[in-house]
C-alpha cells in the first residue's frame, strides 16, 4: 500500500472545505510574508478555503499589515482581540470563528513542516484527527527512560532551552493524562463542528493537549503524520516566557486533579492511535 504523504503532488485539491486558522502579537516583521506564504500554500492545496487570523492587541503594525493584504485576499477574515490575551484564548477563538469543514492552525513564524498539507488532509477521509509529530514515534517513549542528546534537542525548538522545556511539557501531559501520542504540541487537523463543540477549560498553551485528550477519551480516531519543527529566523517567539509557562503548568495540574484525581471527566471511551510507522 502506498503512503499518501508520498504522493502530495499525485493527488487534486482537497474537495473538501478548509480554514486555516492563525494568531498574532507583535508580528510586523513576519505578518506579510506568513500571509503570502500561507494563502499560496493553501491554494495549492484546497479549493475552498478560509485563513482566520486573531490580532491579539498588537501595539506595533501586525494588523495594518494584515488589514491591507485583506484588501487583495478577502478569504482572509482577521478579528482583533480587545487586549493582549495569550494563546490560549486567541486559537479558542480562532476555533470558535472558523465556518469550513476542517480546520488546522500554523503558527507565524512557520515553526512547523506543512509542504505535504495536501496529503495531511487526504488523511481527514479515513480518521477523525490528524496530528504532527516531530519526531520518530519511538523517540517520545525513549524520553521516558534516558536523557536526549542536544542533537535530538535542537530537532524539537529554536534553542536547547526551549526544547528542554517542549520536552519536559510533553512528558508532563504524557504521564499525568496517560494518552498515548506522540506529540501534544504541533499541527493538529479537525472536523471543526467536533473541535467547536469541546468545552474548555484552560486559557493557556495548555488547550491544544485539551483538545486532543478530550478526543482520545471521546474514541476518536487518530493519524499522526510528521511534521517537522523549523527555527524561527525572524522576531521574538512568545510561547516560552516565564508567565505562559506557569500558566500552562497551572492549567495541566488543575485539570489532572478534576479529570483523573477526582474524575469529572465523564464517562471514557478511548479512542485509537495510528502512530507514524503504521
Amino acid at each position: 500500500m502506498v503512503e499518501v504523504a508520498s504522493l502530495p503532488n499525485a493527488l487534486p485539491k482537497f474537495d473538501r472545505s478548509v480554514s486555516l486558522l492563525c494568531w498574532a502579537y507583535n508580528e510586523e516583521n513576519l505578518i506579510q510574508e506568513y500571509l503570502e506564504r500561507a494563502t499560496r500554500l493553501i491554494e495549492n492545496s484546497v479549493e475552498d478555503f478560509e485563513i482566520v487570523l486573531i490580532d491579539d492587541g498588537s501595539t506595533d503594525r501586525t494588523y495594518e499589515i494584515a488589514a491591507a493584504f485583506q484588501e487583495k485576499n478577502p478569504r482572509l477574515k482577521i478579528f482583533r482581540n480587545e487586549k493582549n490575551l495569550n494563546v490560549g484564548i486567541s486559537s479558542q477563538r480562532a476555533i470558535q470563528r472558523a465556518s469550513k469543514e476542517f480546520l488546522f492552525w500554523q503558527t507565524i513564524d512557520w515553526s512547523y513542516d506543512i509542504s505535504n498539507l495536501r496529503a495531511f488532509l487526504e488523511h481527514l477521509k479515513s480518521y477523525d484527527i490528524v496530528q504532527g509529530v516531530r519526531r520518530k514515534p519511538n523517540d517520545a517513549e525513549a524520553g521516558l527512560f534516558k536523557l536526549p542528546g542536544v542533537s535530538y534537542l535542537t530537532r524539537r525548538s529554536d534553542t536547547v532551552r526551549k526544547a528542554i522545556v517542549s520536552l519536559i511539557n510533553y512528558l508532563l501531559v504524557r504521564s499525568l493524562f496517560r494518552v498515548p501520542l506522540s506529540d501534544f504540541q504541533n499541527v493538529t487537523f479537525y472536523p471543526t463542528q467536533w473541535i467547536q463543540s469541546i468545552r474548555y477549560e484552560s486559557n493557556s498553551s495548555f488547550g491544544n493537549p485539551e483538545g486532543l485528550i478530550k478526543s482520545y477519551w471521546k474514541g476518536k480516531v487518530i493519524k499522526e503524520v510528521p511534521i517537522d519543527f523549523i527555527p524561527r529566523e525572524k522576531g521574538k517567539a512568545k510561547g516560552t516566557k516565564l508567565k505562559a509557562i506557569i500558566n500552562s503548568v497551572k492549567d495541566i495540574f488543575k485539570l489532572w486533579w478534576r479529570w483523573v484525581v477526582l474524575g469529572k471527566r465523564g464517562k471514557i471511551k478511548k479512542g485509537k492511535i495510528y502512530r507514524v510507522s503504521d
